[in-house]
């Protein structure tokens, strides 16, 4: 699903802890026209810190610093997923740009973001929705697939090969 990466994280300490606990969604990797898009619509920049909560395979952090020059971080429940990832952005040579955190995407630290981008399950976008709406000012927020509902509704809609994307700022 979707994934965060933070900076500074220490990818081999991170990838010996067990499990924090059982994920809420199974990993399905977002496409990479779907990842691309994303941060094209979030107008990702070299100034951005993208997180991606529930970071699987770490592409979308690892897009963010490849092609825009933004810091990455993956929030990642599944210490094997971020063994991956971390792999994948070496591979990458980004992996001085992006990093990958196992921890609880419910209880990380968001404030240091300046984009956040989604591929969870509408019920748990809104069970976000508060820590989201209470970032600073300016922070983007892009969702693949899932919207907050009637309760946030998005900014900003597209469509990328069938799958929507959408864009939240906030205020």
């Amino acid at each position: 699903m979707l994934a965060l990466l933070v900076c500074g994280a220490t990818p081999a300490l991170a990838q010996e802890r067990a499990p924090l606990r059982a994920p809420d969604v199974m990993f399905v990797p977002t496409p990479q026209e779907v990842v691309e898009a994303m941060l094209r619509l979030a107008d990702v920049s070299e100034k951005d810190v993208v997180y991606d909560l529930g970071s699987g395979d770490g592409r979308i952090p690892i897009t963010a610093a490849q092609m825009f020059g933004a810091t990455g971080v993956g929030i990642e429940l599944n210490p094997d997923l971020i063994k991956e990832a971390t792999s994948n952005a070496a591979s990458a040579g980004v992996g001085d740009k992006v990093r990958f955190l196992n921890e609880d995407l419910f209880e990380t630290d968001l404030r240091p973001a300046t984009v956040i981008t989604l591929y969870l399950l509408r019920e748990m976008n809104l069970k976000l929705m508060p820590r989201l709406k209470a970032l600073k000012p300016g922070t983007r927020i892009v969702a693949h697939s899932f919207a907050m509902g009637v309760e946030w509704p998005p900014e900003k809609v597209e469509q990328v090969s069938g799958k929507s994307i959408f864009y939240w700022v906030v205020k």
